[in-house]
């Protein structure tokens, strides 16, 4: 990461684009004749392009045979793009190895856990583990950053392509063997990794350290050793995380621009956490599932998790689409001023830069559907258009550039090792998913314009009136110790059900649920009820609960709501303990929407927690970035009618509609309003 007390990597990246927000593309003019180049700047210019990625998947190009590089074509293109004006966030070419290598060293190729081999064609064809593969990469980068770290068009280095996205784990024989290093470096010795994986169930102990392996295709319907599975997931994050610092640390060898490698959101095989120390710049990528009627939501949250990542400091948004992707089962098309809405969005919750793939529709391979900023169609289109648009709001808010989104006073505790435990076989309920039940939460509160930060087990507490531990099925005593802390200095905790179950070997704590947090809490539950699919189980308050339900007590806990029927009726479903200063809430069940909104509503008011603004109709969502060159309020409107807000005095309308003393925020729209 940059060095302590050196300006951030992100603001470094937007002085280097004259300390205008970042707004561009991925630009493969690989695709394309040299004739199209000159009009591609020119259009990039007229739409306010400030900066491209470039050279994402050009290995191929920039190495068509071991050792040798042919870089011709990418000097004049970096020539090119510095001479009109638009910088370059350069990448290392590394995601899809070619051909040549593929057929030079085929053991590269990743195996699926049925032990298939894939085969060269796609993308990132190759096994995270493979020293081949590292070395090359590496020398890859290193070369382009000897070569490219004084052009002044380089301003951001962009390391791989969306780490993980297709191969996060290989079983190969080589993977077995790094596997078998990491657990020696983890556990030391076998009689701790036996202890951790609880070998002595169905008589699986190990003697040797080459009986190890990974959990390949087992007999009873795949139930390997659950210590294994977890350790295998931290162990394939950890193995991807080695390939970047590969490249990352042969790109500083030469350069001094801010590195990155860009995230996908909540994407389960990798935890960001870890990663997002290692960048000096945390990029996301964000794709919006089409016939998802949550999406824009999930945009909201997915920019939460990124601020968060970041330290509540800037953010860079890498990758979204102008309309249609071509991966989903049916493709929609984003319907008028969506593209805006989207991309101003991203930037009220943070991102200081919003980028798409790609510049220009390709015309062939498998991404030739996908959307982009010049269409098929040409420039005279919706897209284009929006796409001008969005360049022009973009310069009218420039001035928001390095400011915050306004302090949180809620978090949400994610914890990806949680998230892969709970995800193991053989528990009580196919239904329970820990990232379905924290977009809920985040909704309940993104819904009443409260806004929220994603924090982990690390991360520092005190700053929050509310934190909210939504199935945190894994949680180590430190964690436990922080939240009980935090709840007696004055704050609120409130969890879930199947949270606190199990410690970080995911061994089950004894002495009744929900085990880490059974005394702060102050509920004991001696046996779990999950519910059959779509069953519901009526409350005494809160409506109704799904998923979930459970026969237990109280042990120092008020009874808000008990369940109402069924073979638990009686238990507590929802309670309240007082602790020290603070309170100590628990949800036994997942509540149905308007329970849910009732309890959160009573949860904030009890808090003293405000939201942004108040007194919006439904469908606004407001935002609020606050720094040197002042307080932006940002007013999303998500829905089909225009809304008029009043203003007060001194308040400078950057985007939107004025109405006499107020403002309308368009239907579909946004405004941004500089606050006196």
């Amino acid at each position: 990461m940059t060095d302590a007390g050196t300006r951030s990597g992100i603001a470094r990246f937007v002085d280097a684009l004259g300390g205008r927000l970042a707004f561009g593309a991925d630009y493969n003019p690989e695709q394309w004749p040299a004739r199209t180049w000159s009009e591609d700047v020119a259009l990039m210019r007229q739409v306010g392009v400030n900066v491209v990625t470039l050279g994402v998947f050009a290995w191929a190009l920039l190495e068509p045979a071991e050792g040798e590089y042919d870089l011709a074509g990418l000097d004049d293109m970096l020539d090119l793009l510095h001479d009109n004006g638009i910088r370059v966030d350069l990448a290392t070419g590394t995601a899809s190895p070619p051909a040549w290598f593929s057929t030079k060293y085929p053991h590269t190729l990743p195996v699926d856990q049925h032990g298939v081999r894939r085969g060269f064609g796609a993308r990132q064809g190759y096994c995270p583990s493979a020293p081949e593969y590292r070395a090359a990469a590496g020398r890859l980068a290193g070369t382009l950053a000897a070569r490219y770290a004084q052009h002044p068009a380089v301003v951001l280095w962009h390391v791989n392509n969306e780490y993980g996205c297709h191969n996060w784990h290989c079983y190969c024989d080589v993977s077995a063997g790094a596997f078998r290093g990491w657990l020696r470096r983890r556990y030391g010795d076998l009689d701790a990794l036996n202890t951790a994986w609880g070998t002595s169930f169905w008589s699986q102990r190990y003697t040797a350290w080459e009986q190890l392996g990974p959990p390949r295709d087992v007999t009873y319907n795949s139930l390997a050793n659950p210590g294994q599975q977890l350790d295998w997931w931290r162990f394939g994050n950890d193995e991807l995380l080695a390939c970047y610092r590969v490249e990352a640390d042969a790109v500083r060898g030469h350069a001094t621009q801010p590195v990155t490698t860009n995230f996908m959101s909540f994407f389960k095989p990798l935890d960001y956490r870890q990663w997002a120390a290692e960048v000096d710049v945390v990029s996301n990528d964000h794709y919006l599932l089409g016939e998802d009627p949550a999406r824009t939501h999930h945009l909201a949250m997915s920019a939460d998790l990124m601020r968060s990542l970041a330290g509540g400091a800037p953010w860079l948004l890498m990758e979204h689409s102008t309309s249609a992707v071509n991966w989903q089962p049916r493709n929609l098309a984003k319907a008028p001023g969506e593209l805006l809405r989207n991309s101003l969005t991203h930037i009220a919750r943070g991102a200081d830069g919003t980028l798409f793939f790609q510049w220009r529709a390709s015309r062939f391979g498998a991404e030739k559907f996908h959307s982009a900023l010049v269409p098929h169609a040409g420039t005279d289109t919706k897209v284009f258009r929006e796409v001008a648009e969005l360049g022009a709001a973009l310069e009218a808010i420039r001035d928001v550039r390095g400011s915050r989104v306004e302090q949180p006073q809620v978090a949400l505790l994610f914890d990806w090792q949680s998230w892969w435990a709970a995800g193991l076989d053989a528990h009580p309920s196919v239904d329970v998913d820990p990232m379905a039940e924290a977009r809920r939460w985040h909704h309940a509160l993104w819904s009443r314009n409260v806004a929220a930060d994603v924090v982990g087990p690390g991360d520092a507490l005190d700053r929050y009136r509310v934190v909210v531990v939504a199935v945190q099925y894994l949680l180590d005593d430190e964690t436990a110790r922080k939240l009980a802390d935090f709840t007696r200095a004055g704050g609120t905790v409130v969890a879930t059900f199947f949270s606190g179950i199990v410690d970080e070997h995911d061994h089950v704590r004894l002495g009744g649920y929900p085990g880490a947090l059974r005394d702060l809490l102050g509920v004991r539950v001696e046996e779990f009820f999950p519910l059959a699919a779509d069953e519901h189980v009526l409350l005494s308050a809160f409506g109704s609960g799904r998923v979930w339900s459970e026969l237990g007590a109280t042990a120092g806990a008020d009874v808000l709501a008990s369940y109402a029927e069924g073979p638990v009726a009686g238990s507590p479903a929802v309670t309240r303990r007082v602790v020290g200063d603070g309170q100590a809430w628990y949800v036994g069940t997942s509540l149905d929407d308007r329970g849910l909104d009732d309890l959160v509503g009573q949860l904030l008011v009890a808090a003293g927690v405000e939201p942004v603004v108040s007194g919006l109709p439904p469908g606004v969502e407001a935002v609020r970035r606050v720094g040197e060159s002042g307080r932006f309020l940002f007013l999303v409107n998500h829905s089909g009618d225009d809304v008029p807000v009043p203003l007060s005095s001194g308040v400078e309308l950057l985007t939107g509609r004025s109405l006499g003393d107020g403002m309308v925020v368009p239907a579909g729209g946004v405004a941004v309003v500089r606050e006196a």
